[in-house]
């Protein structure tokens, strides 16, 4: 079915949501080649509004996991013809224009389905397997865009990708908590407190969970440090610029108190970031550390 709406509004409309909605890390980032950002924005525009889907209000579960149902047969069909919604027909248009893989988009709506049953997470392997579906997609999708199919590259990419999923668990620890959700693994909380309730969780009783999930973060930072000289210019910068934003958010968690106040990075962050982003984008062999 032919679709009366034109791909190129299709690809604005994208665009204007990512831009709108707030984010610490950008979209569709200037740092990257321009005719690459419309196929960011839709494959963006494709995950917020699933994840939306997700976390929508006081819906019941069996209802919110109908509309990613129906997100999910929308992504089956715009594979293979055009179709009268702006995401879809720009993300169908940036599937067969870049020949994007299909498994990374399946792979968001499993973990967007985990966000409507799963709320607590028993093992590290558990969690990284929410990761490996959460986020780790989207690293994939910006090297496929980028014609990037090394093993290693995207091995780094994932790692890169998990550690931002994992550097923003810990930043939204008090919010998620106030939500129902916990991301700490549960084993490490009962390590320490075996009889605990989730409901019982603190402050004090969740501070060492905390640094040694900081610990465990900085581990995926420090392997995604070989992507850069796997990467092309353009990339490289944003791949450094995300790095360093990520580092910065984990030791402003790990350092501050995220229950009492959500770490955040400024236009002053950003700035002071500017020349070690650089200095790793010029000389990819020799990156530098974790920033202040």
């Amino acid at each position: 079915m032919k679709s009366d709406l034109t791909i190129a509004q299709a690809y604005q409309h994208c665009l204007q949501l990512a831009r709108n909605h707030y984010e610490n890390f950008p979209v569709a980032s200037y740092l990257l080649r321009p005719d690459l950002r419309p196929a960011v924005a839709a494959i963006y525009a494709f995950a917020r509004q699933a994840d939306d889907l997700a976390d929508e209000g006081d819906a019941p579960a069996e209802i919110r996991l109908k509309k990613l149902d129906a997100w999910e047969t929308l992504l089956s069909r715009c594979i293979k013809e055009e179709i009268e919604h702006p995401v879809f027909l720009a993300l169908g248009d940036a599937i067969r224009r870049h020949g994007l893989p299909i498994d990374p988009l399946y792979d968001l709506l499993v973990a967007f389905r985990m966000d409507v049953t799963i709320h607590r997470y028993e093992t590290v392997k558990e969690l990284a397997f929410y990761c490996r579906h959460s986020a780790n997609p989207i690293g994939r999708l910006m090297l496929a865009l980028h014609g990037i199919h090394d093993p290693r590259a995207i091995s780094c990419a994932d790692a890169l990708c998990t550690g931002l999923q994992l550097a923003n668990f810990w930043q939204d620890l008090a919010i998620d908590l106030a939500r129902g959700r916990c991301y700490l693994p549960t084993i490490w909380l009962k390590e320490e407190h075996r009889h605990m309730k989730p409901q019982e969780l603190t402050e004090d009783v969740l501070h060492p969970a905390l640094e040694r999930a900081c610990c465990w973060t900085r581990e995926y930072f420090d392997k995604a440090r070989d992507l850069l000289p796997r990467v092309p210019w353009r990339l490289r910068l944003q791949v450094a610029a995300t790095l360093h934003g990520g580092l910065r958010i984990l030791d402003r968690t790990a350092r501050g108190n995220p229950f009492r106040q959500r770490p955040r990075l400024s236009r002053g962050d950003w700035i002071c970031m500017i020349p070690p982003v650089l200095r790793d984008a010029c000389w990819p062999g020799s990156v530098s550390g974790s920033p202040a």
